[in-house]
């Protein structure tokens, strides 16, 4: 790939301290290879890491994250886009997991990231009138956990008792003929690999140095066979470097034991992949203003909605194919449209469907007979921090939701009971980038639409995704008008958010930009291909593609989307992986 080169756009990289871009990556592998060292190293940029190195660098600690390929590549872009407080939790008597999770999510809403977090009503079928009772108990402790959490204030409205007719106003799409009505309650939704983007851009802006397309090759040791750093290799132009750190923390997840067994043969965490699939279909193929929450026989299915489309999942099994490889096949689609039918007037078609995601859930393994097996939806959620080594500490577990409290137990346990106690965690009230500002911002959604003629629409879809940062969007459609208009294949997004997830969100390829910054991988059926021209012609020059690079990453992309494609029509884990060549 030819090397970047100084951008002639207005959105010039390295405009600002939390700017992820290449500049700014070849500065920090620079600086974390320095003589000086970290504090902190953390090893993987999903949610988990990217929330390490935040909680790390808001304690003053020299903190740098290394991630192999794009910032959250992995699960944490695949997930079902929820904070929640994990309400079926509440039938396993696990108050204090659910209590932590509902602190967290209400943080989110309000304070953290409420540009990106948005509250999102739900109903619960309910098939007999005697389960109203015990499902409103459930859903009651559940609102005053949220309650708790959020000391009195409330972030979210409380449960309501429908009947048949107030299920069917709100969800004409819901078939009520055998419910005796429904409560509706609320959690929330996020876009959970812009989540991570921000994590890492504000531990920028805190001092941190981020990489990505950075592979952990081994692990330093002193003689005393303490960790001190981790050898790397710079995927984007082979260079191998070494970077000192009195603390490394793995935070790899489903890649957590092939990232440990660099450094010990004394094993450690055991986690166990776990595959859940959701697809997507257009907001018109349901008629309803709610989500819907659904029990099924193993888990729950969850019927999500967006502004332009429904996300509908999830499975829960088990995976022991290629970890960097997971896909979804016939079967896990079939299962997913059954469970979803099985509520709705009008059936979901294969027809109906413009996504289809697939992502790996690191759970902990149990402890088992030999030749025993693990059921995944019989593993905890709850995450473990653990010693690997001297100096290698290493979590794995949890979910999205609480990656701030996973965060804190990782720093706390690789600092150490007195150096965490005289280097507090800092996170619980600090907004993420995007956020500061944002509640004001959105109050004047209506003002901005109106001088620039656009719909609400528009502005809330960037108000949603960049929050306080909007303002430096539109001064850069102010400098060039041409950045303002629309994306021809997808109208929904400008090209100015192509060109700002190159300048400022780290976006080096097509594919990081349509799976992980403008989400055409989710919301079309060829994966956003037929918007690549476009979005390839914003790219190149702030990246110094020539024709030759241009025509490969399409090639690249459009090898991906036929892939993911082939796989999709197999039955089985390991057909569908057969068709797959290179990592998802």
């Amino acid at each position: 790939m030819p090397s970047p080169q100084t951008s002639t756009s207005t959105l010039s990289p390295g405009t600002r301290g939390t700017a992820l871009n290449a500049p700014q990556r070849t500065s920090a592998l620079e600086a974390m290879a320095s003589d000086e060292g970290l504090d902190v190293l953390v090893v993987g940029g999903g949610v988990t890491g990217a929330g390490i190195a935040l909680d790390a660098a808001s304690r003053g600690l020299r903190t740098g994250i290394v991630e192999m390929g794009d910032w959250a590549a992995g699960t944490s872009s695949y997930s079902s886009k929820l904070v929640h407080g994990g309400l079926r939790y509440l039938y396993q008597l696990n108050f204090a997991l659910v209590h932590e999770a509902l602190t967290e999510r209400g943080r989110l809403l309000t304070t953290t990231a409420p540009h990106l977090v948005k509250a999102q009503p739900f109903l619960w079928p309910l098939k007999h009138h005697y389960e109203r009772s015990y499902s409103a108990v459930g859903v009651g402790m559940y609102d005053a956990l949220a309650l708790a959490g959020a000391r009195g204030h409330k972030t979210v409205p409380i449960q309501q008792h429908l009947g048949k007719k107030g299920t069917s106003a709100l969800a004409p799409a819901l078939d009520v003929t055998d419910l005796a009505g429904a409560i509706r309650f609320y959690d929330a939704r996020v876009d959970d690999s812009r989540l991570v983007i921000d994590l890492v851009r504000t531990a920028v802006g805190l001092g941190a140095h981020a990489a990505n397309r950075t592979r952990v090759t081994g692990f330093l040791k002193n003689e005393r066979g303490h960790v001190t750093g981790a050898s790397v290799t710079d995927l984007a132009t082979g260079r191998q470097l070494e970077i000192r750190a009195t603390r490394t923390i793995n935070a790899t997840g489903v890649w957590t034991e092939e990232t440990q067994d660099l450094a010990t043969e004394a094993g450690g965490l055991k986690v166990l992949a776990s595959k859940g699939i959701h697809i997507v279909v257009p907001r018109q193929a349901i008629d309803a203003e709610t989500g819907i929450f659904l029990r099924t026989e193993k888990s729950v299915l969850f019927i999500i909605p967006w502004p332009d489309y429904w996300v509908i999942g999830t499975t829960d099994t088990p995976w022991d194919q290629d970890v960097a490889k997971p896909v979804a096949t016939s079967a896990d689609v079939d299962y997913v449209l059954d469970h979803a039918n099985s509520v709705l007037t009008r059936p979901i078609g294969r027809e109906d469907i413009i996504g289809v995601y697939a992502g790996l859930r690191p759970l902990l393994q149990p402890r088992l007979k030999p030749g025993a097996k693990a059921a995944s939806t019989k593993v905890s959620r709850e995450h473990t921090v653990t010693r690997l080594a001297p100096g290698l500490t290493a979590i794995a577990g949890g979910k999205l939701t609480t990656y701030r409290v996973m965060a804190v137990d990782a720093v706390d346990h690789a600092l150490g009971e007195s150096l965490a106690r005289s280097h507090p965690s800092a996170t619980a009230d600090l907004p993420l980038v995007g956020a500061e500002g944002y509640h004001e911002l959105a109050a004047r959604a209506g003002d901005i639409a109106r001088a620039r003629d656009w719909t609400l629409a528009r502005v809330t879809h960037l108000l949603d995704r960049y929050g306080s940062e909007t303002p430096e969007l539109l001064a850069a459609i102010d400098a060039d008008p041409s950045l303002g208009e629309a994306l021809g294949e997808a109208p929904e997004y400008l090209r100015v958010e192509v060109a700002w997830a190159v300048t400022h969100e780290g976006a080096e390829s097509l594919e990081d930009v349509l799976t992980r910054r403008v989400r055409l991988d989710l919301s079309r059926r060829d994966r956003g291909l037929g918007a690549a021209e476009e979005i390839c012609a914003i790219m190149a020059p702030l990246l110094g593609w020539d024709d030759a690079e241009i025509a490969a990453q399409r090639t690249a992309y459009a090898k991906r989307v036929a892939d993911m494609a082939a796989a999709e029509a197999e039955a089985t884990d390991a057909a569908a992986v057969a068709h797959v060549e290179r990592p998802i």
